[in-house]
Order: C-alpha cells, then sequence, then structure tokens
C-alpha cells in the first residue's frame, strides 16, 4: 500500500522548497555506490530505495508521525514486565496481559475514564 502525496494548499514556496530539498537529500545518497562486500549495507541500500517514497511520508500527511515513539511506547511496559518477572509463566498469561494492556493504553490515547471503562468490562457477560 502506498500513500500519495498530497500537499495542504496553505503551503508557501519556503516550505515546499524545503521538501523539496529534503526529498532529494535521501535520493543523492541512495545513488552512492557501496562496496559489496558490505551485504548489511547493500541490502539496507536496497530496502531504502525501494520504500523511498514512504519515507518521508509525514511531510504531506501530518497525521502520519515522523517516527515510531509511540509504537516503541506501547511495547515498553510488556518489555518492563518481561525484565522485571523474567518471563510470562505460561503464553495465555502473556496473552491475556497484552490484551488488558492494549486496552488500557487505547483508553489512555482515546483520554477515557479507566477505572469506569475497566467497571464496564468487567461487570459486561462473556460471549458464549
Amino acid at each position: 500500500m502506498t500513500l500519495k502525496k498530497t500537499l495542504d494548499k496553505e503551503q508557501t514556496r519556503e516550505q515546499l522548497k524545503a521538501i523539496s530539498d529534503l526529498e532529494q537529500k535521501p535520493d543523492r545518497i541512495l545513488e552512492i555506490s557501496l562496496d559489496q562486500s558490505h551485504r548489511e549495507s547493500v541490502s539496507m541500500q536496497k530496502i531504502l530505495f525501494k520504500y523511498r517514497q514512504s519515507i518521508l511520508i509525514f511531510l504531506y500527511h501530518h497525521k502520519v508521525p515522523p517516527d515510531n515513539n509511540a509504537s516503541e511506547r506501547a511495547i515498553r511496559n510488556i518489555k518492563v514486565k518481561q525484565k522485571i518477572s523474567g518471563q510470562f509463566k505460561s503464553e495465555k498469561g502473556a496473552d491475556d496481559f497484552c490484551v488488558i494492556r492494549s486496552v488500557l493504553d487505547t483508553l489512555i490515547k482515546r483520554t477515557q475514564n479507566i477505572l469506569g471503562n475497566l467497571t464496564l468490562i468487567a461487570k459486561s457477560q462473556p460471549a458464549e
């Protein structure tokens, strides 16, 4: 899936020039010929070349973040749980923790009342 580039009509010439300059920098880097003995570097260059249209998509779609900090924050709780406990005792326990953590993170992102919503979930009847 590729996102199409669209620009806000309110962007100034300076912003458009800055975007154009930013788009040209990765292209210049990708044109550099790498030593084939450095497989990881060559592989990375190929991946960047393949996805170059998506790398700077946040310049056109302001709801797309320029980093993945939100994703990293979402998995941090799981890693802390693993580090403190050493591991999950069962796969079901790990799955249950992930479901509960996902619900909590969603409530936090939507600025919902966590305790109130957890109470509603606890009172609801399980699906049969």
